[in-house]
């Protein structure tokens, strides 16, 4: 029987919890002091409305994403799963509209999802933030009338800078510092899902449960490059050490973690061989320093769900 996008969207908000060790992050072993496994559980349900809308091509990506946002907070009591909401709800989409024209669900077709949103999206993803509290960084100097921390009261200025969703995310995409730490979800939107589409092969092509492939993939995302919540919240140098640190999980003891840097420079053996032994030990340390990678779950949670449209499976 072959799987809706809606299940296997859902199924992704599952297995990304459940893989450990996710260093840093919530997983089936390890709960944060103010964030529960279960939490995420309860996040995963809430969303599903959201993920329905999205499935369906008469509802903005933005509404969609509103209420999946609304319903994860209301079901989880807190923010679990915002950014991997921001990241599936437009793959959701775009493996409609793929199928719809005979297309795959591929880069290109979720950059064309991307592309259509609109002015009104925009708004939508702005009250999103009136549901649930999330880190992030000020705006750039000319833009504090789009601060997403205003929610809906940003709405007046993005009808008349004529702003749409995907405009918002080219703003955080591309900082004008070239010290900060670019936010990788905006990323993921404006240049066609690269690590996420890359992750996914990874995931596809190892072996195991799963959960193992996701805790894998999560640490070559991680030393791809910096983590944005880590950057929010302790500085673009903690972030960087941060990937330098899962970088030395990859590959076994002849990896170099200086050559990867970059998605492009992880391949996939080298995250296959990751340590899940010594990233237990890393978890740890991040737990206890405070280091959060959430950026880079929400991606693993995307290739996830890539992985499954693509055929990667539970059953053994």
């Amino acid at each position: 029987m072959t799987s809706q996008p809606v299940d296997d969207a859902t199924l992704a908000l599952l297995l990304e919890v459940a893989g450990t060790p996710k260093p840093g992050n919530v997983d089936r072993h390890r709960d944060l002091d103010d964030l529960r496994f279960e939490a995420f559980l309860g996040g995963a349900v809430g969303a599903r409305e959201g993920l329905e809308l999205a499935a369906d091509e008469e509802t903005g990506v933005g509404r969609a994403f509103e209420r999946g946002v609304e319903g994860m907070a209301a079901r989880a009591g807190t923010n679990t799963q915002f950014g991997c909401l921001l990241l599936l709800l437009p793959l959701v989409r775009a493996g409609v509209e793929g199928e719809g024209s005979g297309s795959d669900l591929s880069p290109v077709v979720v950059d064309r999802v991307t592309r259509e949103t609109t002015v009104d999206d925009a708004v939508a993803f702005y009250r999103a933030f009136e549901h649930v509290d999330v880190a992030v960084a000020d705006p750039p100097a000319d833009a504090d009338d789009l601060d997403v921390r205003r929610g809906g009261d940003a709405a007046p200025a993005l009808r008349e800078r004529d702003v749409t969703l995907r405009d918002v995310m080219a703003l955080s995409a591309d900082p004008p510092d070239p010290d900060r730490v670019p936010d990788r979800n905006a990323q993921e939107w404006v240049e066609g899902f690269p690590r996420t589409f890359r992750a996914a092969e990874w995931i596809r092509s190892d072996e195991g449960p799963l959960t193992d492939r996701a805790a894998r993939a999560f640490l070559g995302l991680l030393a791809a490059g910096p983590d944005t919540l880590i950057a929010a919240n302790h500085g673009p140098e903690a972030a960087r050490e941060a990937s330098d640190r899962a970088a030395a999980m990859l590959g076994g003891a002849d990896a170099d973690p200086d050559a990867l840097v970059g998605v492009d420079e992880v391949d996939a053996a080298a995250v296959h061989g990751a340590d899940l032994d010594a990233a237990e030990e890393l978890a740890a340390a991040f737990v206890g320093e405070g280091i959060n990678p959430g950026t880079t779950a929400d991606i693993t949670c995307a290739a996830l769900y890539v992985a499954l449209r693509r055929g990667a499976e539970v059953a053994p």
